[in-house]
């Protein structure tokens, strides 16, 4: 099926809007303590609680919108679903920090089987944005290969030695950060190897 296309600036805020929400909402309730039926929650659980809806809420209404979803963005939601509700039934914040590993080791595992296969999986996603030769496609998908690899390590590191407000800023700033230093910086292969559209 083929994508519809939206104003410019909705879908990347329907994506990026609610980990903004997320760190706003924990900068305000970071240091508070909620008793809710006899049991004390952490302002990181409550707010880990309301990303979960919003973040489905918006996953639907890009689905509603452009009439598709990547696998990136399915897998990503049901992660979310299944890991910050672990955290709020178990009342306990590790099992939310432990979602990015996973999905970037899921994905670094995606991209590597498609190459041990001779295929770029990456191309498949992201072909409509990036027209690339063959080639091409195979060396970018061996990058951000490694890069998913390298960002799940760094996102074990941060939250399993530092303290949870370093790993919500981490997780807001540093990542996006990280991904777009990566693009930027895979300019010579774009230009090397991109293919002028007629």
């Amino acid at each position: 099926m083929t994508a519809k296309q939206i104003t410019p600036f909705l879908k990347p805020a329907l994506e990026i809007g609610p980990i903004v929400v997320f760190f706003a909402a924990y900068v305000l309730l970071k240091d508070k303590i909620f008793d809710i039926g006899g049991t004390e929650y952490e302002g990181f659980i409550l707010v880990t609680a309301g990303f979960i809806p919003l973040m489905l809420i918006s996953t639907a209404l890009l689905w509603k919108l452009t009439g598709h979803l990547s696998p990136m963005q399915i897998v990503t939601a049901v992660l979310i679903v299944v890991f910050g509700g672990l955290s709020v039934w178990l009342n306990d914040e590790r099992f939310f920090k432990m979602k990015p590993t996973l999905i970037y080791l899921l994905f670094g595992a995606a991209l590597g089987i498609g190459l041990l296969r001779g295929e770029s999986w990456l191309r498949k996603v992201m072909e409509g944005v990036m027209p690339l030769q063959h080639e091409g496609w195979m060396i970018l998908t061996r990058r951000v290969c490694a890069f998913f690899f390298g960002l799940a390590l760094l996102n074990e590191v941060i939250w399993r030695n530092f303290p949870t407000e370093t790993w919500v800023y981490f997780k807001t700033f540093g990542l996006t950060a990280a991904i777009f230093a990566f693009f930027m910086t895979q300019g010579g292969l774009f230009k090397k190897y991109g293919i002028e559209k007629e």
